[in-house]
């Protein structure tokens, strides 16, 4: 797939980089529509040539058989073709369509999180779909509503120039003006129809966010604000619609105010010359009927360039928003990771969000192969932002991630991952089955393997509910409990067997007997891997190899669990601090662990 940005503000060229991959069936549809319009308009000759015959009359020499065989033939002609035509585009238009949503879903999911953090995701994926209805209905425009009036058009004015080259003449230049002239005053309006493509747009978004949290609209009794808000969204873009077909409209009714008046002349300057013996009768008849097909090609192009300038905006609209530069992309000489052992390094890192302060500074940590560092700290210290450096869900301002003795910027972004397992705080589920979501980390997992992971995991949940593995969790997991999501999650880590394993609060929605046997199984899921773990609960991190504090994007302490609760500093008081206020509500074993359930 080639770069797709350099189509951001080219929306026909974009069309075309879709019809030209099909080459071969888009020239079939377009001889096939031409060749119908030729018919069609060679109909209205064959018409002359029987007027011409019939008003022989019975004289010697009269036959109008062979002018009716003309007639019949171009008839035939015209419907044989437009059906073939169209049996071709059933298949390739649709495809089209197919190849679209395809190339705009790959680039959409290429984007790094802050791209998502900045817009609704019911409003980008109605932005494909709408670029995908946007490309077929101009594809389809163009081929049935837009080409056939213009070549039509085209000619119908040759053909009145056999009758008269002046008529002809005058008839190309009034079609050329009037054609030019549409064409300009519908690109005028293309702020009106922007400004409806972005407001549609918007009632998508508004409306797959308060159903996406429908249940935060129920706890707080939102919905008659949701209702007022939702409605004033519609007012606002029926307005902008509005707006948009009346500028439309006003273009047809100058349209067909003109179109009327040129038959009415046409049809008199053919009179004119038949009195004077100039034309004959088939003539003036097809003077006449090709003047009907001009106004009535030309009001159908009206149509069409009213409908496909709308089109065109959508699209637009859409591709400035879907077809952004990626901001995270593979280097070109980037290389897959290597295997083996994996230690991880932080080399004087700093690390701002869009317009922030920097969440961490000249960050430098060294991580060996194999070893379990837990990472503790206050809200905002850096530590989800480190695990997301980790996985280059972003890209460091200044300094290295090394790992494995790779530069992470210089290894390849599906290598990096595929070696990386991760148990996020925020547990994220398909409305798909059990089997599906566990089975997401590793594709080609048996279903035995499946199975493990959750036993691992303790997933004992999965047997008492309706379909077992085959209960579907429902969307982002709403039919499971928090703690059987985050087990869920567990599992999919286990399935996936990497050499580096991130928690980030992994068992926080476990109770504390869940909490100990999952511990007990993530030793040994941990044995040999390099593990970094967030906790605010340090129960599980009492086993690990060391403890980092942050604050403020700094490492305050770095050391054994041990060595860390018997140094001297506000690292072990707050600690003990805690531990007093916990130690009535603990086991004993727990409580005497210097790493016990601390919030910060």
């Amino acid at each position: 797939m080639d770069n797709l940005c350099q189509y951001t503000h080219r929306p026909i060229a974009f069309l075309l980089r879709y019809v030209r991959s099909r080459p071969s069936a888009h020239a079939a549809i377009l001889i096939c529509v031409l060749g119908a319009v030729g018919f069609s308009v060679g109909t209205q000759y064959g018409i002359k040539y029987l007027v011409d015959a019939l008003s022989k009359g019975t004289s010697p020499g009269a036959d109008p058989w062979p002018a009716f065989g003309l007639v019949c033939a171009f008839i035939v002609g015209d419907g044989v073709l437009w059906r073939v035509a169209g049996w071709i585009a059933s298949s390739t238009f649709v495809h089209v369509t197919g190849d679209l949503r395809c190339d705009l879903f790959e680039h959409l999911m290429g984007h790094s999180p802050s791209y998502f953090a900045d817009r609704l995701p019911g409003m980008l994926t109605s932005r494909i779909t709408a670029t995908s209805n946007a490309s077929f209905t101009i594809e389809n425009m163009f081929i049935w509503n837009v080409l056939p009036p213009c070549v039509a058009t085209l000619t119908a004015i040759a053909l009145i120039a056999t009758v008269s080259k002046p008529m002809g003449l005058a008839l190309f230049v009034v079609a050329l003006i009037v054609i030019a002239a549409m064409f300009r005053v519908a690109a005028r309006g293309k702020p009106l129809h922007h400004d409806f493509a972005d407001k549609a747009a918007t009632v998508d978004g508004e409306m797959a966010d308060v159903v996406g949290n429908v249940l935060l609209v129920k706890a707080f009794g939102g919905l008659d604000h949701e209702r007022r808000r939702f409605n004033a969204t519609v007012e606002s873009e029926m307005r902008a619609r509005q707006r948009s077909l009346r500028y439309l409209e006003k273009l047809r009714i100058v349209h067909a105010s003109i179109t009327v008046a040129l038959i009415v002349c046409l049809l008199g300057w053919a009179i004119a010359l038949w009195q004077e013996g100039a034309v004959t009768t088939g003539e003036v008849v097809l003077v006449c009927t090709l003047g009907l097909s001009v106004v009535s090609a030309t009001r159908d192009l009206a149509v069409a360039v009213v409908d496909v300038t709308q089109h065109l905006a959508r699209l637009s609209e859409a591709l400035a928003t879907l077809l952004v530069a990626h901001e995270l992309y593979d280097h070109p000489k980037a290389a897959p990771l290597a295997g083996g052992g994996l230690g991880i390094a932080f080399r004087g890192v700093t690390f701002a969000y869009r317009n922030g302060r920097p969440v961490i500074k000249n960050f430098n940590l060294h991580i060996q192969p194999g070893q379990r560092v837990g990472i503790v700290g206050p809200s905002g210290a850096g530590k989800t932002t480190l695990l997301a450096l980790l996985q280059r869900l972003h890209d460091a301002q200044a300094g290295h991630i090394i790992l494995g003795g790779q530069d992470i910027t210089r290894i390849t972004q599906e290598s990096l991952r595929a070696a990386i397992a991760v148990v996020p705080q925020d547990i994220c589920l398909f409305h798909r089955s059990l089997i599906e979501n566990i089975r997401y980390s590793r594709p080609d997992a048996s279903d035995e393997a499946v199975r493990k992971a959750a036993a691992a995991a303790h997933c004992g949940f999965i047997k008492s509910l309706p379909n077992g593995f085959d209960t579907i969790v429902g969307d982002r997991g709403f039919k499971l409990s928090g703690g059987q999501r985050q087990r869920i999650a567990l599992a999919r880590a286990f399935l996936k067997d990497t050499p580096i394993l991130l928690l980030d609060e992994a068992t926080s929605s476990l109770d504390y007997e869940v909490e100990e046997s999952i511990r007990a199984a993530s030793a040994r899921l941990m044995a040999g891997r390099t593990v970094v773990a967030i906790a605010h609960r340090l129960s599980t991190l009492r086993s690990f190899d060391r403890i980092i504090v942050l604050k403020g994007g700094q490492i305050l302490h770095d050391g054994p669990p041990g060595e860390l609760i018997n140094a001297e500093g506000r690292y072990s008081e707050f600690i003990r601090k805690e531990m007093i206020g916990r130690h009535a509500t603990v086991p004993e074993d727990v409580a005497g662990s210097p790493v016990y359930a601390l919030t910060f």
